[in-house]
């Protein structure tokens, strides 16, 4: 069957394929640790299942505005706005299933075929997924491991031609965990306003931040409201991944056509899961701190774990739930050993390549797992790597 280019070049998503393998081998009867999908390892929150679940009841089951409800569009203008130091208002935001579609879609409004789009590597797959959809070429710039995997501003700024359009930023990351510093963000901006360039700013981890880090977005600095997409979503904060409930918050001419975009791509967000994420932002914020300290406890014991194995060393990471350890000095490439320990320890895990060519000598390591599990993961990798 013959597909356009733009689907032939297509690859699927490193987490998804180790998962469907892991779930193989334990069908087979095999006891495999998951340290691979990154999803919180916790229901929802009572409060939010139980409004979505009254939605339903009451008849919130049908159409909404494409740009989602505006209760909702307002509460997070609100909420994101009061965390960033910014006036956001209701207009701007616009709701999608899941913060995928709020990537996908303004890339779609604003990247011409040709057009050049840089991106972190390593970094989340679907940015080359979805500047290739887009027409654009992706164009990778390292994280520096030295530096807590922040951008490497000289590559970058060696990097933007006239061709440039877009940069990427994902803070906190995925798959590093790291930060970018008030400084990075305040060169980023020099740099996007100097060559007129649209951030698209990933936040999904914005609350996902450990004590004597913070988060901060490129949006609150001089003259970027007006060139930045900043997307957030409710999947982590709120364990919701399965609701599937993100958003943008974008200039208000964009939000227009992302709405149009919208119409035409899935109509609209599910009624009951708006409604939700209303109860998720307005409600009692406790479960995401005490998840959020929970999690700290846990990349604590993760990474001073694989520490103590031979032949890694792991950066803490300032946010999100991932470890991100080097493993160069065992010789062996990412992808291989990442098969060893799913195959023979089995812990699974994800190459660093999942996530660029510049992941190599890598893994990436969820800790959103019981700290029972990760005890015993990290038994198992320090067998496995004391035998290689």
């Amino acid at each position: 069957m013959k597909f356009t280019k733009r689907i032939a070049d297509l690859k699927p998503e490193g987490a998804y394929q180790v998962l469907a393998r892991a779930q193989e081998l334990e069908a087979s009867g095999r006891d495999i640790i998951h340290l691979e999908i990154g999803q919180p390892d916790i229901d929802t929150f009572e409060h939010i299942s139980s409004a979505g679940m009254e939605a339903i009841s009451s008849g919130a089951t049908r159409y909404t505005p494409p740009a989602g409800l505006r209760d909702l569009r307002e509460v997070i203008a609100q909420d994101a706005g009061v965390r960033r130091g910014v006036d956001f208002s209701a207009l701007q935001v616009v709701i999608s299933p899941g913060a995928k579609p709020s990537l996908l879609l303004p890339t779609l409004a604003l990247i011409q075929t040709g057009d050049e789009v840089l991106y972190p590597d390593p970094g989340f797959p679907t940015y080359p997924a979805m500047i290739r959809l887009a027409g654009g070429i992706p164009i990778p710039v390292p994280l520096i491991e030295q530096r807590n995997f922040a951008l490497d501003f000289d590559a970058l700024s060696k990097l933007i031609t006239g061709r440039t359009k877009m940069v990427i930023v994902n803070s906190p990351s995925n798959p590093t965990g790291g930060i970018l510093p008030h400084k990075n963000l305040r060169e980023l901006s020099r740099m996007a306003l100097k060559h007129d360039l649209w951030v698209l700013s990933d936040e999904i981890y914005s609350r996902m931040v450990y004590e004597g880090f913070q988060h901060e977005s490129i949006i609150a600095l001089p003259g970027m409201q007006e060139r930045t997409i900043l997307v957030d979503g409710f999947s982590k904060t709120y364990a919701m991944t399965g609701w599937r409930l993100g958003y943008g918050i974008v200039p208000v001419e964009l939000a227009d056509r992302l709405s149009l975009l919208m119409t035409h791509a899935f109509g609209c967000t599910a009624h009951f899961t708006q409604i939700a994420g209303i109860q998720a932002i307005s409600g009692p914020q406790t479960h995401v701190d005490e998840m959020v300290m929970r999690y700290q406890l846990r990349r604590d014991l993760i990474v001073d774990g694989l520490n103590r194995i031979p032949g890694v060393s792991c950066q803490l990471p300032a946010g999100a739930f991932y470890a991100f350890p080097n493993i160069s000095a065992t010789g062996l490439k990412s992808d291989v050993l990442a098969n060893l320990l799913l195959n023979d320890a089995g812990v699974a895990v994800l190459p660093g390549t999942a996530f660029g060519k510049h992941g190599e000598g890598f893994l990436r390591v969820s800790y959103a797992n019981s700290s029972e599990k990760l005890r015993e993961a990290l038994k198992r990798m320090q067998h496995l790597f004391e035998n290689l």
